[in-house]
């Protein structure tokens, strides 16, 4: 029974101090913003006078411009999440094959980098301690790697 009342005033009382730190937030960032743009103003005027005319005469290249931004934006942004989606099942098997094979170089020769592959089994023939710390050297990279940096092939 209490539950039910104080569930609800738990809520409000949660907006309403969201909703004032919020506001402070937004009055600060506001302020933040307007010192920005005057220090712009102030350092980079012949910019500012020269963007100013180009929108004033560019008006509806600028509108045209971003209404062909959004559905471009979008198919390039739904593409991304297919290729993503592919990169991670590659990440996840590269993982995998570092961890339990990355001493033989299964997974530089899974992501095509067969030179690599090549010197990993070298390493192992040489001293197979170098090659099962290298291997589970390349897991951790590929587990803490940004997409941008995991190879791609």
């Amino acid at each position: 029974m209490w539950q039910r009342i104080l569930l609800p005033v738990g809520v409000f009382l949660a907006i309403l101090i969201a909703l004032s730190y919020g506001e402070a937030a937004a009055q600060f960032a506001v302020a933040w913003l307007s010192f920005l743009f005057e220090f712009v103003r102030q350092h980079f005027g012949s910019l500012y006078t020269v963007l100013g005319r180009y929108i004033s005469t560019n008006t509806g290249k600028i509108l045209l411009a971003a209404l062909l931004t959004i559905p471009l934006s979008y198919w390039l942004l739904k593409s991304q999440k297919d290729v993503e989606g592919r990169m991670a099942n590659r990440r996840k098997v590269a993982i995998v094959l570092a961890l339990f094979l990355g001493w033989l170089g299964a997974h530089r020769f899974y992501l095509g980098q067969v030179a690599w592959g090549i010197v990993y089994l070298i390493i192992y023939l040489i001293f197979a301690p170098l090659a099962v710390v290298l291997g589970v050297i390349d897991a951790a990279r590929y587990l803490f790697a940004v997409d941008n940096n995991f190879p791609a092939s």
